[in-house]
């Protein structure tokens, strides 16, 4: 049995809950966050019984005032120090930027950024802290292409993508392995599956389930990878996009964008 704890952050649903069977079936206990009435607690007793880990939940919201500070001083209160940390909890959409409201934007940009910083601030700074600590945030491909209506939600992971390397150097040699997971398309909520069956070639397969995901994500965590992007044909996609002139990717994404205007306005 693995003694060490990790701490899942949206973890009720999605690429979350993927992750913490992933973990739980390493033999590792677990600290689960989520939003209130997701599902938490029942996810956490099946857990338990299914795979014989501790525990412990907590249902929050990352975007209030100290409510990362909160997750942090009740775990030092309880004698537990996650050696593990994955910064899953985001926010997306698919909408034009006037579609959506200020109050959403800075949800997004709340949760999606700043949650992330905090979160691996006190992780770090932890008084009774694990010798070897395992840092993986959850950018996105998005961060790396530049994709129609997904503006603001591409910038968080811009953010996190720059904020991932920089740690890494900064935390060379310090025992402390640092991730960043860069995942294409995935299949998490049902609202994503109705849209990725509409896609077609390479769109659709790109897509991949959330498991597989997880699991490949772990696993290059703890190989020591800088940065993970699962999926072979996602893996291409990255290598081609640094290749590829910015002429030509200009030209790309106007293309797509031609499309979305169209389908939009038949």
């Amino acid at each position: 049995m693995n003694t060490q704890t990790a701490l899942v952050t949206g973890a009720s649903e999605g690429l979350g809950k993927s992750f913490a069977f992933e973990l739980a079936g390493r033999g590792f206990h677990l600290v689960l966050v989520a939003l209130p009435k997701t599902g938490l607690p029942e996810l956490a007793r099946y857990i338990r019984i299914n795979f014989n880990v501790k525990v412990d939940i907590f249902e929050t919201d990352l975007t209030a005032s100290n409510s990362c500070t909160s997750i942090f001083k009740e775990l030092a209160n309880r004698s537990i120090y996650p050696g593990i940390l994955i910064n899953n909890a985001g926010l997306g959409n698919w909408s034009w930027f006037a579609d959506k409201s200020i109050s959403f934007y800075k949800t997004q940009i709340d949760l999606n950024i700043t949650s992330t910083v905090l979160l691996s601030r006190l992780f770090l700074e932890q008084p009774c802290r694990p010798e070897k600590l395992y840092l993986l945030n959850v950018g996105s491909l998005g961060g790396q292409f530049i994709v129609p209506k997904k503006q603001v939600y591409g910038a968080t992971k811009s953010f996190i993508s720059y904020f991932t390397r920089s740690l890494q150097l900064e935390l060379a040699g310090s025992g402390v392995q640092v991730s960043l997971l860069s995942p294409g398309g995935i299949h998490t909520k049902p609202e994503l599956l109705v849209m990725n069956h509409s896609l077609k070639g390479i769109s659709a397969a790109s897509i991949l389930e959330p498991d597989q995901v997880a699991r490949e994500a772990i696993d290059g965590l703890f190989k020591g990878k800088r940065e993970i992007v699962p999926g072979v044909l996602n893996r291409l996609m990255v290598f081609l996009d640094h290749i590829l002139p910015a002429m030509v990717k200009t030209l790309i994404i106007r293309k797509k964008l031609r499309v979305i205007l169209k389908q939009s306005n038949p």
